[in-house]
């Protein structure tokens, strides 16, 4: 981990949570200039502590209700199984998250479809034909306790 100290730290916490805050407020809530600031964030954005700035949208309202989880255990577990995976998965729009773990499984995928309807075309016609796929195991969920939380710095 990169060497931040308490100012680093409090940039990056209010920008996490607040993205749009403009550099001037920011200045005032952390007791530096807006110049030294602003150079601050360039260098935290340069250094590569800030990977860029988003809106988070509602899925509900936009049409995409259900959450869904799914294992997915690979025929082979070889470089190059992993890396057509990996690749196809890129290029699936309901996937909005894929983690490589260890354990009983080899991925973790986080799906976002409009219903179950959806989901059930997802898995017939994309997942279930990426690459190297033997077996899913799908986790519908059925509220969201938590979700997009902020790093505890």
């Amino acid at each position: 981990m990169q060497d931040l100290d308490r100012t680093d730290r409090m940039i990056l916490g209010i920008l996490q949570r607040e993205g749009r805050i403009t550099n001037l407020e920011l200045a005032d809530r952390i007791g530096l200039s807006p110049t030294a600031a602003s150079e601050r964030t360039r260098r935290l954005v340069k250094d590569g502590l800030v990977t860029g700035f988003a809106a988070r949208l509602d899925p509900h309202r936009l049409g995409f209700g259900l959450l869904v989880f799914v294992e997915v255990l690979l025929d082979k577990t070889t470089a190059d199984v992993f890396d057509h995976f990996a690749a196809a998965v890129r290029r699936a729009p309901e996937v909005l998250e894929c983690h490589m773990v260890a354990g009983g499984f080899d991925y973790l995928l986080k799906t976002r479809v409009r219903d179950m309807a959806a989901y059930r075309a997802f898995l017939g016609g994309v997942l279930l034909g990426l690459p190297g796929v033997r077996e899913t195991r799908t986790y519908a969920v059925m509220e969201e306790v938590k979700s997009d939380g902020p790093l505890p710095l």
